[in-house]
């Protein structure tokens, strides 16, 4: 089976649930390789108090034995200690005393349309799978895609380079990824890491919330990742997809982005160079195609950087309608963090995690880490003898 995921729980249930499909036997795998994300996705400056209850941590319910992977798909549990304080209003069964229904859908949220969708009149059914803590389970996914690229040399880091008004150069944030941790707000920069503190300050002060950008990058991925043949093997369609699909995300970019539309064709493209310092082999003069063309990955580090709106739950008060009374009305507040970014971020690596594990197991699969190594190498060495053996 491809490489995929499914997930399932709500925010206040009883847990969150990852189903990893496709994951080759033979791959060592321990909790702590997954729940160093998750302890990552629950870091950042501005976090709210529900970053207080929860120590994400996963258990194993199946596809592992003794440190290493079967074949069979990876099932992880993440617990939710909150579900302590929500038992009786998140009850799997019937029970004598049910709350009463939330009818004031807030603006921003899957509520409104999800509640004309499914047919509710309880905008609790909506938001509790729609919250943003579902990118628990998102991330233990993508931890179990992490190790198995790790085993290839493929290394995946994230930055932010925007919150609100604070901000630095993107390409520079790119180079910086891999010290990004040392950063309360996943900044390689340590006086806009300062800015942007003070920003978010100004805005929990003010009973409000801060979006911004941040950018993944994935090293060491070899050339050939994905297809240009049809439009759904397309790497960078399915990188935008997967990272799209994040909480709040509203706009997705690869390489330069949008700024391609700035320049010329000849100060766009990434030009080929013969490397003579590494043996002859192939290198380019720039990464602004983001390692990405013809929808294929080329040999350099594949950039995706994406566009965070501030979360929608804050502690103000907007207008909306109660649709149990049909009259105007002001929103509920519930307990939100000031901004997310930094964790979006993280979750933004293990997408691009997953979507390129999904990649090389397509081009190199195999039922077990020792065919596909096996895969691995052989191709490598091909690569490698393309430019050599042009030259004798």
């Amino acid at each position: 089976m491809k490489f995929s995921f499914s997930t399932a729980g709500e925010s206040h249930g009883p847990g969150e649930v990852t189903l990893v499909h496709g994951v080759p036997a033979g791959l060592g795998l321990l909790a702590e390789d997954v729940d160093r994300d998750l302890a990552r996705r629950q870091q950042g400056y501005g976090r709210g108090g529900r970053q207080k209850i929860e120590t994400d941590r996963i258990e194993f319910l199946g596809g592992v034995r003794h440190g290493y992977t079967l074949g069979s798909p990876v099932a992880m549990l993440v617990r939710n200690k909150d579900y302590g304080n929500w038992e009786s209003r998140m009850s799997p069964a019937p029970v004598e005393d049910p709350p009463e229904p939330i009818t004031l859908p807030r603006p921003g949220h899957a509520d409104l349309a999800g509640m004309q969708k499914y047919a509710t009149d309880d905008l609790r059914n909506i938001l509790e799978r729609s919250s943003a803590r579902e990118t628990v389970a998102r991330v233990a996914a993508g931890g179990v895609a992490r190790k198995l690229l790790s085993e290839f040399g493929i290394r995946i880091n994230s930055a932010v380079y925007r919150i609100g008004g604070a901000a630095m150069d993107k390409v520079e944030a790119a180079r910086g990824a891999a010290r990004s941790d040392e950063s309360e707000v996943r900044c390689p920069d340590k006086e806009v890491s300062e800015a942007m503190k003070a920003e978010i300050d100004a805005a929990r002060y003010a009973r409000d919330a801060l979006g911004g950008s941040f950018v993944v990058v994935a090293e060491g991925c070899p050339p050939g990742l994905g297809s240009y043949v049809d439009w759904r093997d397309k790497l960078d369609a399915r990188l935008a997809a997967a990272v799209m699909s994040i909480n709040a995300i509203k706009g997705v970019e690869v390489g330069i982005g949008f700024d391609v539309a700035k320049y010329r064709s000849s100060e766009v493209q990434d030009e080929i160079l013969l490397d003579e310092e590494n043996g002859g082999g192939l290198s380019r003069a720039s990464n602004r195609l983001g390692g990405l063309e013809g929808g294929m990955t080329n040999g350099e580090p594949v950039v995706v950087s994406a566009a965070m709106k501030p979360i929608s739950t804050i502690a103000k008060q907007l207008r909306t309608v109660d649709l149990a009374k049909g009259e105007a009305a002001m929103g509920f507040k519930e307990r939100a963090d000031s901004c997310a970014v930094p964790a979006a971020a993280v979750i933004g690596e293990s997408m691009v995690a997953v979507v390129i594990a999904q990649a090389f197991l397509e081009k190199f699969g195999g039922d077990n880490m020792t065919d596909i190594r096996a895969s691995y190498e052989a191709y490598m060495e091909r690569i490698a003898k393309i430019v050599a053996e042009t030259k004798n």
